[in-house]
């Protein structure tokens, strides 16, 4: 059988380091895990009694395509709590994960062939989903000088019918202060560009709060998910805030791309939100760990790494090391016993020298695997 043309997406890198990993934990070896942007951490204890309760007195079918109304409801709460934001609950639209909003925000906004600009390094699968729908992405060449995320002036001649940011970032961990959204915001506006906001790292930062694009405009799209900060991954649960003129458009493709998130998810989920003092405590372990890694890779030998503001990573230009991340990612894994993730998943131009380190794991695992680059390096002579 023929497969079509948008089927030929570029794999994820980190999965494929995720299962060398798998590989070598089965044939024995303890490795580890610097590669992926999981935390360590389980859904909070809370939420998981909340899907316990639900378990035995609920039958969990199909919710309604938007998602429950309580959830909803909660979700726009804590945009007043975190922001100051007075947002009306029905612009807020439950889904499969950030993942799912991204193929609904992509859908209801652009037409085959459009260009959505996207800055680089940035998350590989914006790339991937963009030319999955028979769209066409672009990558924005971020500078350092610019903290590795797009300006006003990346946006002139390109011809975008959208822009993508996320602050933090992945896999820079770098923020968008209050002026660099606005004048990101305006230069869209400019272009005639629909304007998307990737906050899924939000409650993730370590020294300012990061900034949501809806304090500074309604008119856009702003997706998060219930992933990173509240640690649930594998739940697959996310949320959208869309326009309200939106919010039908998104609805008739969400009840026919997904039906609904999955209700077990959302159960829990609502009662995440209300679990705060165990989850700033969560935070406070990725503080520690941020503070090793800032101390422990340049006396390993990386010594130009981007400043994480917020997330769990930190990215590091290693063009002095090696000029195939791939590579060395796999040296670093055979050697030392630390996955680590190559940078050409996230700047196929430019991730040829960088690596991606995450500190989501315990501390514990952050001091070995330090202590494990710093021997490797140094046996590198």
């Amino acid at each position: 059988m023929r497969n079509s043309t948008r089927s030929e997406v570029d794999p994820f890198i980190v999965m494929d380091v995720m299962e060398a990993a798998r590989k070598a934990e089965e044939a024995g070896r303890h490795i580890i895990h610097m590669e992926v942007g999981q935390p360590s951490t389980g859904a909070p204890s809370g939420a998981r009694k909340a899907l316990g309760s639900a378990l035995e007195n609920n039958a969990l079918g199909y919710t309604v395509a938007l998602g429950l109304p309580a959830l909803r409801k909660r979700i726009a709460q804590l945009y007043g709590e975190w922001y100051n934001v007075d947002l009306n609950p029905e612009r807020v639209i439950v889904t499969p994960g950030s993942s799912g909003a991204f193929l609904l925000s992509f859908t209801a906004l652009f037409d085959s062939g459009d260009r959505v600009g996207i800055g680089a390094p940035g998350y590989p699968s914006y790339r991937q989903i963009l030319k999955a729908l028979g769209l066409v992405p672009v990558d924005i060449q971020t500078a350092p000088e610019n903290r590795l995320q797009p300006v006003a002036a990346d946006l002139a001649g390109q011809n975008l019918a959208g822009l993508m940011v996320a602050s933090p970032a992945n896999p820079t961990g770098t923020m968008l202060g209050h002026a660099a959204m606005g004048a990101l915001i305006d230069a869209a506006r400019g272009e005639g560009a629909s304007f998307i906001s990737d906050e899924i790292y939000h409650g993730l930062e370590y020294e300012a709060k990061a900034v949501t694009a809806l304090e500074l405009t309604d008119e856009c799209y702003v997706i998060n998910s219930f992933s990173k900060f509240f640690s649930m991954t594998g739940w697959r649960v996310g949320w959208m805030v869309v326009p309200e003129d939106h919010v039908r458009v998104v609805e008739r493709i969400a009840q026919n791309m997904f039906i609904c998130a999955p209700h077990a998810s959302q159960v829990a989920a609502l009662a995440a939100l209300d679990c705060e003092d165990e989850l700033r405590e969560n935070l406070a372990v990725y503080a520690r760990n941020r503070q090793l890694m800032l101390d422990g890779l340049p006396k390993a030998g990386f010594t130009k790494i981007a400043p994480p503001d917020g997330a769990f990573y930190v990215y590091a230009d290693v063009s002095d090391l090696t000029d195939d991340s791939r590579s060395f990612a796999a040296e670093v894994l055979e050697k030392a016993g630390v996955a680590v993730t190559p940078g050409l998943d996230f700047d196929p131009l430019r991730g040829a020298t960088t690596l991606r380190f995450s500190y989501a794991r315990s501390t514990h695992d952050i001091e070995e695997g330090l202590a494990r680059l710093a021997l490797f390096m140094a046996s590198r002579g």
